[in-house]
């Protein structure tokens, strides 16, 4: 598949260079393209740096990860190329930021995830995580773990975080493009904890949100191919979970505790 990476950060750049590894053709922008030349050598002609038009022009589907603050300008530039593509939002919107409101107070409980987050529950390093690369006996859990939550969020979950109030960025994104079939992924844990965890048993879980199915699909399928266990956390207002300030941002989450985790998040909204 061709992707464009848009932002070439230490998210963006890190995303770039593991879907080239996988087999994938990719585009990647940046204001600094000799800060790449090093990754751009070492992938053989499969990683190659453009322009933003040109990344998203070139790209069937576009990883979007500039700063949030650069992401309006960089809709701005891209909108009509990213007309009718799945496009996976790697954003996450700035403390303060009009789009991040709702997870501050009035909108989640102070102590809500005290007992779920808290405590070791969901610690930073698994005992029975694997050198290697992941077998295939634990791709197979990993998709039957996630496909018991294939189906979309309930009513009830889409009427609390209305009531928390607020929008997430994913949502702000789709108002800007609304052409784009937007997806949101890798936004809640560091290149730091991808890095290290990639590949490796148990596997990590990367939620995906997004009201599209198409997007679920390409999501589920680049979160694969990079060594991760996808987990579908809901619609576009369900980013909100993942996002600056959600229960879900930072936490690193082995994929058979994800229900548990998605769960909790919930049940903390009031």
């Amino acid at each position: 598949m061709r992707i464009g990476v848009i932002g070439a950060g230490q998210l963006g750049g890190t995303l770039a260079t593991w879907c080239a590894e996988s087999g994938h053709e990719v585009a990647v922008t940046s204001r600094h393209p000799e800060r790449l030349r090093e990754q751009v050598d070492r992938m053989n002609g499969k990683l190659r740096v453009m322009s933003v038009t040109q990344a998203a022009s070139f790209g069937e589907m576009v990883i979007f990860a500039p700063n949030w603050s650069g992401a309006k300008d960089a809709i701005d530039l891209t909108r009509s190329a990213l007309e009718g593509k799945v496009v996976l939002d790697a954003t996450n919107p700035a403390d303060g930021a009009p789009s991040a409101g709702g997870f501050s107070a009035g909108g989640f409980s102070a102590g809500a995830f005290t007992g779920a987050f808290g405590g070791g529950g969901f610690s930073g390093t698994s005992t029975g995580a694997s050198t290697g690369a992941f077998t295939g006996a634990s791709v197979k859990s990993a998709e039957a773990i996630a496909a018991a939550v294939n189906g979309p969020p309930s009513e009830a979950a889409d009427r609390m975080l209305a009531r928390a109030g607020g929008k997430s960025g994913l949502e702000t994104l789709i108002e800007w493009a609304p052409g784009a079939h937007w997806a949101k992924a890798f936004n809640t844990i560091s290149t730091d904890v991808l890095s290290r965890r990639r590949g490796h048993d148990p596997l990590l879980a990367e939620f995906v949100c997004t009201d599209e199915r198409d997007a679920r699909d390409a999501a589920c399928q680049i979160i694969r191919d990079l060594g991760f266990a996808p987990f579908y956390a809901g619609g576009a207002k369900a980013a909100r979970l993942t996002e600056t300030g959600g229960p879900l941002q930072s936490r690193e989450v082995d994929v058979q505790d994800a229900t548990d985790a998605l769960a909790d998040a919930l049940a903390g909204l009031r």
